[in-house]
């Protein structure tokens, strides 16, 4: 392991130390689209937080702001080799995340999400940290049930296209709950609903941010299928408080817990706000559907309104309008750069 220390930058969070010090956090992936956010809001309620990256997909401008931070320090590592850090909490949100990511490389992605378990509950045996693992509302393929419950087993395709990253998150839950079963490990268990915002990368793959780089470049905006298939968008902002609330929980809450926005839109519709949000003059077109691609995804969040008083608050129109704000201005950097 290496420690890497960006450039100087600049962040509210950086003056932050000041408050009462609640232990180390470890966060993988923490320089990853939502691991930085989750770095920034541990720092705010006082943590020192080391981000364990190997900047596969994750970026260093993500977390640059917070070097100044005393309280803040970046290891580039890979959570498919062991490592051994003391921490009081440990988040692994370590694994690509967007289809063109993770079938990029499924072999790697697979054992990302494997040994990535593997490695993070093997820390937190030793260090007796409280471990909290980022799943997701893939391990329930293209369910049959709506809206998805945590008791529902799925609808899942073992050997298609996108297995290598939903098998891998249902394998590292089960690693985990045999970890607590066996080594009595203090684990927490998140099954992570579409979620947006900014810091996501122009070619991330999904369908929010290309939507949003489609419609601000006038470009067609592409919908795989007949774009009635629904999906559940949450804020990322709303996502990392319902993270944080669950690794609070008491030693009994253990998951798994649904943490997204139960409301339910059509890629269409969703195509349909982005473009006027932006005063696109982009059309609508459609590509043939991608496999294994679900037709519907909603959360039940009853469990987590119950055992941690959360819900989503900040409604798509106004998150889609914060994150529309930073691709445009991330564009025009980009397009900047390029002329020069």
């Amino acid at each position: 392991m290496r420690s890497f220390i960006p450039g100087e930058g600049y962040s509210e969070v950086k003056n932050i130390a000041v408050l009462k010090n609640l232990g180390t956090a470890l966060v993988n992936g923490g320089a990853g689209f939502l691991g930085s956010h989750l770095c920034e809001r541990l720092l705010l309620r006082g943590y020192s937080v080391v981000c364990l990256d190997n900047f596969s997909t994750g970026r260093r401008a993500n977390v640059e702001h917070l070097a100044s931070n005393p309280s803040f320090r970046i290891i580039e590592h890979d959570v498919r080799q062991p490592f051994d850090i003391e921490a009081s909490l440990i988040f692994n949100f370590a694994s690509p995340a967007s289809p063109p990511d993770y079938q990029r490389d499924p072999v790697g992605t697979l054992l990302t999400n494997v040994l990535g378990a593997v490695n993070t509950l093997d820390c937190a045996r030793r260090t007796g940290a409280i471990v909290v693992q980022s799943s997701t509302s893939e391990v329930y393929g293209d369910p049959t049930q709506s809206p998805q419950r945590e008791s529902y087993c799925g609808n899942v395709n073992s050997i298609g296209p996108r297995a290598c990253y939903d098998e891998g998150k249902r394998s590292a839950e089960t690693l985990f709950f045999d970890y607590h079963r066996t080594y009595g490990v203090d684990i927490k268990v998140g099954r992570i609903f579409n979620t947006y915002g900014p810091r996501m990368r122009l070619d991330d793959g999904r369908v929010v941010s290309n939507f949003i780089v489609q419609a601000l470049r006038n470009a067609d905006l592409t919908i795989y299928g007949d774009g009635q298939q629904t999906r559940s968008f949450c804020h990322v902002d709303d996502l990392v408080e319902g993270f944080l609330r669950f690794s609070a929980a008491g030693s009994a809450c253990h998951g798994p817990i649904n943490l997204g926005n139960p409301g339910e839109f059509t890629v269409r519709r969703l195509a349909e706000i982005i473009r006027d949000l932006t005063n696109s003059r982009s059309r609508i077109v459609h590509l043939p559907a991608v496999i294994d691609d679900p037709r519907q995804r909603r959360p039940d969040i009853s469990r987590a309104m119950t055992e941690l008083a959360w819900q989503p608050h900040i409604e798509l129109e106004a998150g889609l309008a914060r994150t529309v704000e930073y691709f445009d201005g991330l564009l025009a950097g980009t397009e900047q750069a390029e002329a020069v």
